[in-house]
């Protein structure tokens, strides 16, 4: 390993921070570097650290993560956000598109956390209603019912980041002390309540506000939260709009009202949500939210719009949890062997025919029978299917049943 010269830093090997997550191998404005590059910063170690000591504090360590966890999405979501300025008027409104992307992010590995997944984003641009995230959640409840998954195993978190501007505006917090509660307060039910209310009085607001805050973010109940902000409370009326929605869509037994979902990322403004598993096993599913200033980010006129991001790790933690996962590992059904050379064409043959049939089928030629039998069990095979000289004359094949060890004749016609 080729250590760096005293006095400079070194990049981690792969060229990101930790946690950073993209959804493409290339970096929109790399650094030179031939290495996988991320958009994010790359944090430097100083070729002094030595092994067991500490280079960097545990707060720039914490924030560092936080800001990672949220890097996939945000970057998908850039991505389709330039898409549509680029695209312009020439398309219409409302778009609705969804995509299936391959993501990386360079993190501490956990259960249902890696650093390879598959992440499904839908999106919906040109909706100011809150119908547009009724129809979201309805996807991703047609997807767990699809997947045998039920509203007693899963459930959907319902809050509006405008609930906490409404209580940031009754203690008169700055404006921009927004995104930073915001990161904070996403870390209910993962720190202690005195923790979060030592960080919040960190960043300026006094005692009162940080309890008002607490007490309100803690609210399970859509007519509790309506007594303390008011029925005519914007955050308010869109959740009872989305309650009511849900109620037609048919799906109101799966979501529920919680003010703590705040979600992570800083662009959402309005209605955020988060599939999460009943049982308290998993972290959460899938979430997403209403982000209607995005594209004035990139200096062009805002669009309404909301989406969600579905990764494959944590569904797939939870169907094999409920034994739901379906087995998908490759296996063939049968081989096709030819005992002799001048047997390989009527073999083709079998093997085309049972392929047809929708059979699963390897073909093999120039090898021993010995060599044959071994294959046939180290891959699982169900059947041996053998080509040999005096049954092709009377139109039979030998079909050796593996799990049984059962052997018989068949006519090659009629061999399922």
């Amino acid at each position: 390993t080729r250590r760096a010269a005293p006095g400079t830093s070194r990049r981690r090997r792969c060229g990101c921070a930790p946690g950073s997550s993209t959804t493409s191998g290339r970096c929109p404005a790399p650094w030179p570097s031939r290495r996988w590059t991320s958009p994010c910063s790359s944090p430097r170690r100083s070729s002094s650290a030595r092994p067991g000591r500490r280079s960097r504090s545990s707060s720039t360590t914490s924030r560092t993560r936080a800001a990672a966890a949220s890097c996939s999405g945000r970057r998908s979501r850039l991505s389709l956000a330039r898409l549509v300025i680029k695209q312009g008027k020439s398309v219409s409104l409302p778009l609705k598109w969804f995509t299936i992307g391959q993501c990386w992010r360079y993190e501490r590995m956990t259960r249902g956390r890696r650093r390879e997944h598959y992440q499904w984003n839908m999106d919906i641009f040109g909706m100011p209603k809150v119908r547009a995230e009724a129809e979201l959640i309805q996807a991703i409840v047609l997807l767990f019912e699809r997947l045998g998954i039920t509203s007693s195993d899963v459930g959907i978190r319902l809050s509006s980041r405008k609930v906490l501007q409404a209580v940031l505006d009754m203690y008169s917090v700055p404006q921009h002390l927004f995104t930073q509660v915001c990161v904070i307060v996403d870390k209910l039910g993962k720190l202690s309540r005195e923790e979060i209310e030592k960080e919040l009085i960190s960043t300026g607001l006094s005692s009162e506000a940080v309890q008002g805050i607490i007490e309100v973010l803690s609210l399970k109940s859509l007519d509790k939260l309506e007594e303390v902000l008011g029925s005519g409370v914007e955050a308010v009326a869109d959740l009872k709009k989305l309650f009511s929605f849900a109620e037609q869509y048919g799906y109101a037994d799966w979501i529920c009202f919680d003010a703590s979902v705040v979600r992570g990322l800083a662009y959402y403004t309005g209605i955020v949500f988060e599939a999460f598993d009943r049982e308290g096993e998993l972290r959460a599913i899938c979430g997403g939210g209403r982000y209607d200033r995005l594209l004035s980010t990139f200096g062009t006129e805002d669009v309404p719009a909301c989406g969600f991001g579905f990764g494959d790790a944590v569904i797939v933690e939870l169907l094999k949890e409920k034994g739901l996962l379906p087995d998908l590992s490759r296996q063939i059904d049968d081989i096709v062997f030819p005992l002799d050379e001048e047997l390989e064409g009527p073999a083709s043959s079998v093997a085309s025919s049972l392929r047809k049939k929708g059979r699963s089928v390897d073909l093999v030629e120039d090898k021993r029978l010995k060599w044959v039998f071994k294959h046939a069990e180290r891959i699982n095979a169900s059947r041996l299917i053998l080509v040999g000289k005096s049954e092709w004359e009377r139109g039979m094949v030998r079909v050796k049943i593996l799990s049984t060890r059962e052997e018989f004749e068949v006519k090659a016609g009629e061999l399922q």
